[in-house]
């Protein structure tokens, strides 16, 4: 802080310069290293979960594996387990992962090929 109080005193305007260069790259290493990154993040779970299908496997927020049998807006329907009763909803949220099934990904990948 005593750069920049030196700086401010001791020249007028290039010390006035040098504030404003010290809080420009102060205010990019910010950008950089924190909004950037939680941006593309952001991003990407939106794609994962735009992706969502029925019969995906997926893996929620609190641990548990299940199958999606259902997909509204905001929210899925999830089977959990070899019970066929216990199928609860939830928010798309919920879901930390996606893992398609291996027939569904072979055919996507044909259907790229042919594009």
């Amino acid at each position: 802080m005593d750069i920049l109080l030196t700086a401010a005193q001791g020249s007028g305007n290039n010390g006035m310069i040098m504030i404003v260069a010290y809080i420009v790259i102060i205010g990019a290493f910010f950008y950089f290293t924190m909004v950037r990154p939680q941006k593309k993040e952001q991003n990407r779970v939106k794609a994962m979960l735009d992706a969502l299908d029925v019969g995906d496997s997926v893996l929620t927020s609190s641990g548990f594996y299940g199958v999606v049998i259902d997909v509204d807006d905001d929210t899925v329907i999830v089977e959990f387990g070899n019970n066929k009763n216990c199928r609860i909803p939830m928010q798309k949220s919920a879901i930390a992962q996606i893992e398609k099934p291996e027939g569904a990904s072979d055919a996507s990948t044909e259907e790229k090929k042919k594009a």
